[in-house]
């Protein structure tokens, strides 16, 4: 028996849609908003072509999540930027293999 495809490619796609879905049914947005504004951001992109669900489909969604949450007041941009810098550095700083944390 063949194991089936993953649904995403990597653990942060599924991440990452999971969150969007889940704030989308707390109320903090309507899906046809996101909607509109994920599809605003592939056109900005370029990425109007059938995509696959890879690195770059997955980068305008969370690029989409990161404006929309700033727009509604539930992420700083400034404070998320701080967040991705302080988790690269520690993935920068991990040895392959182990498991990355934040100081």
């Amino acid at each position: 028996m063949t194991q089936p495809e993953p649904a995403f490619e990597a653990p942060w796609h599924a991440q990452v849609f999971a969150l969007t879905v889940h704030l989308n049914e707390a109320g903090h947005f309507a899906w046809g908003d996101w909607a509109d504004r994920f599809g605003a951001t592939l056109k900005r992109h370029g990425l109007g072509k059938e995509l696959n669900g890879g690195e770059d489909y997955f980068a305008a969604w969370l690029e989409t999540l990161e404006s929309c949450l700033a727009e509604i007041g539930m992420a700083e941009p400034a404070v998320v930027e701080g967040l991705r810098a302080a988790w690269e550095a520690a993935y920068l700083r991990t040895p392959h293999g182990a498991p990355v944390h934040l100081d």
